[in-house]
């Protein structure tokens, strides 16, 4: 059996866990990374999203830096992305992104956590955690050797579905009244596309044609977005939709399967119906499907709607975000998509990635403690990259200094920030 002991412990790799660990190791923590596949990225490559969306806001003010810029950077230095570029979403509207090639993603990564010498540990699974009081002790983990056991001084969960935090006896925001949980979608890569014909088609046609193919019950949700992947005429595409509990193992084992159902079919209607589209097939499936919600922690502060809608500047403000309400429904082709302003961003605050009574633990991702409608926000990769710098850095002071989250000094986790080029105003 190995004790493994560390300064800070990252549970999942994925972007958020990934640049947390990297901000924890460069401020000079004993950092430890585990991850249950064998590259980093998460949803970003796991799931094969293929473009970081929400980077800017409607008017083009950029509100995430840091780290996130630099993989970006990198990206674009190995062919791996165009770069920061615009589209139209189904819904009509204009967004930002950056199309990346998620194998270069998972390169990059690679590289960044190496010079900043985190330690990886692929292939690690959480099994169980135990806790005294508020304190974790030890997370076990399941290993190609056994169980391991990591013996750390603070926890950064970016797990997704907050593993640690689940198997530690935390408290989780439940769903309102009449509200679900976002449906997941499972991404496929389809080509060659001829671009100049798809990317002329007018959005209306378009629109059309997504509905056609949702009558036809090849697509899931009238949508026909695809990414394009940098050096090559295929595209990743996010045209499903599976409503499910992604912590059920049946259900998500089930949501697997209807994953791939749902791209062998799109792909045969791209094919069949979509200009542009008649000499592509279906290339690749995302090792795994793409969840957009499912456990919210209960924190110290939870990220209201109204917050985000005031653009309220709190005191412990460690990341911002600019990414409207994007709501998917369990039901029907469309979705809610509400802007929050031409030029409007909103903070994060540090006491919503702390966990009610855990004093060693942060939380970062997609599973910080928002609300549902404020969760529809910042769930997005360039925000939850944000987040997990300001968790990264927060841990490694906390476990440097052997002080709680909650006690930090907030301006000194600020200047910090803004030192390693973070936005922070």
């Amino acid at each position: 059996m190995a004790i493994l002991h560390a300064e800070v412990l990252v549970a999942g790799g994925g972007m958020a866990g990934s640049v947390a660990a990297i901000a924890a190791a460069r401020a000079g923590a004993d950092t430890l990374l585990v991850e249950r596949f064998g590259f980093l990225g998460g949803t970003a490559t796991a799931a094969a999203v293929g473009q970081f969306v929400g980077w800017e806001t409607a008017a083009g003010r950029r509100v995430v830096a840091g780290i996130a810029a630099e993989i970006v950077a990198r990206l674009i230095s190995l062919g791996g992305s165009d770069g920061a570029a615009h589209f139209t979403m189904s819904t009509g509207h204009r967004m930002d992104r950056v199309c990346y090639d998620p194998e270069v993603l998972k390169i990059v990564l690679d590289s960044m956590a190496q010079e900043a010498g985190v330690r990886l540990l692929f292939h690690a699974a959480i099994l169980d955690v135990t806790r005294v009081g508020g304190t974790i002790t030890d997370v076990a983990l399941l290993t190609r050797a056994g169980v391991w056991h990591a013996v750390p001084r603070m926890v950064v969960d970016s797990s997704g579905d907050l593993d640690v935090m689940a198997r530690a006896g935390a408290a989780f925001l439940p769903l309102d009244a009449g509200q679900a949980m976002q449906p997941a979608t499972a991404m496929f890569r389809f080509g060659p596309l001829d671009f100049v014909r798809f990317e002329a088609i007018p959005p209306a046609d378009l629109a059309a044609l997504a509905r056609a193919g949702v009558a036809r019950g090849q697509l899931a949700r009238a949508a026909l977005h695809a990414s394009r992947i940098t050096g090559t005429d295929d595209a990743w595409f996010n045209v499903g939709r599976i409503a499910f509990d992604a912590t059920d193992p049946w259900a998500l084992s089930r949501a697997e399967q209807e994953g791939r159902r749902q791209s062998f079919a799109a792909a045969a209607f791209l094919r069949d119906a979509v200009p542009g589209c008649a000499a592509g097939r279906l290339v690749a499936l995302a090792p795994q499907i793409g969840v957009r919600e499912s456990r919210r922690i209960a924190g110290l502060q939870v990220l209201e709607e109204a917050a985000l809608r005031d653009g309220t500047p709190f005191a412990d403000r460690i990341a911002w975000g600019a990414y409207p309400i994007d709501i998917h429904p369990t039901v029907g082709a469309g979705l809610t998509f509400e802007p929050l302003g031409a030029d409007h961003a909103y903070a994060i605050p540090l006491r919503s990635l702390i966990p009610r009574g855990i004093d060693n633990a942060l939380v970062a991702g997609r599973g910080i403690s928002a609300s549902h409608r404020a969760h529809a926000a910042t769930r997005v990769m360039p925000t939850v990259m944000a987040i997990g710098e300001a968790a990264g850095r927060a841990a490694a002071m906390a476990a440097r200094g052997n002080a709680a989250p909650a006690t930090l000094d907030i301006g000194v986790l600020q200047d910090g920030l803004r030192a390693a080029g973070a936005f922070l105003p």
